[in-house]
């Protein structure tokens, strides 16, 4: 497989599952998942957990309880504080992009999105994640839902920019 694929995708085929609406799910769903990207509030009723804000101090313990119900890689997406990454590696964070929120509408689906596209392009996931993270700040800054995906070139700009500023 392309793109080092194979550290996280058990078939031919990349399963990639956004939880939501946060629900409970058999751990039988879960074992065919090769990626899991809930949010705070999916990851945390999945883990049976109450509501809360989710600190990037317990993202790694969190994911880890998610990661032992089945799904092979865990991408903890945490709104502003960017997402976590946890396989069989270990941990990392992706911080997010520091952009004005306007509307947080399909952050998550535009997420999903970007993510699979990177994939699909053969990028290993260390480069899908930040690709991912630049497509959702660019819809947070515009209303709506299809109307604040962006296109190709806008996440393009934003990472070539980001890597001049870092």
């Amino acid at each position: 497989m392309r793109g080092g694929r194979e550290s996280f995708c058990t078939r031919a085929i990349c399963t990639v599952l956004d939880p939501a609406p946060a629900q409970p799910l058999r751990p039988s769903l879960l074992a065919h998942v090769d990626i899991l990207t809930p949010n705070e509030s999916e990851a945390l009723v999945l883990s049976g957990r109450p509501p809360a804000r989710i600190s990037l101090d317990d993202a790694p313990a969190l994911a880890q309880s998610l990661r032992s119900l089945g799904p092979r890689t865990i991408i903890l997406k945490l709104g502003d504080q960017g997402c976590l990454l946890l396989n069989e590696s270990g941990a990392r964070h992706f911080p997010g992009f520091p952009v004005k929120v306007v509307d947080t509408t399909a952050a998550g689906d535009t997420f999903n999105a970007g993510l699979a596209v990177a994939l699909a392009e053969g990028k290993p996931i260390e480069e899908a994640i930040p690709f991912a993270n630049a497509a959702a700040a660019i819809s947070v800054t515009r209303l709506g839902a299809q109307a604040s995906a962006p296109g190709r070139a806008e996440v393009d700009a934003l990472l070539a920019a980001h890597s001049h500023t870092s």
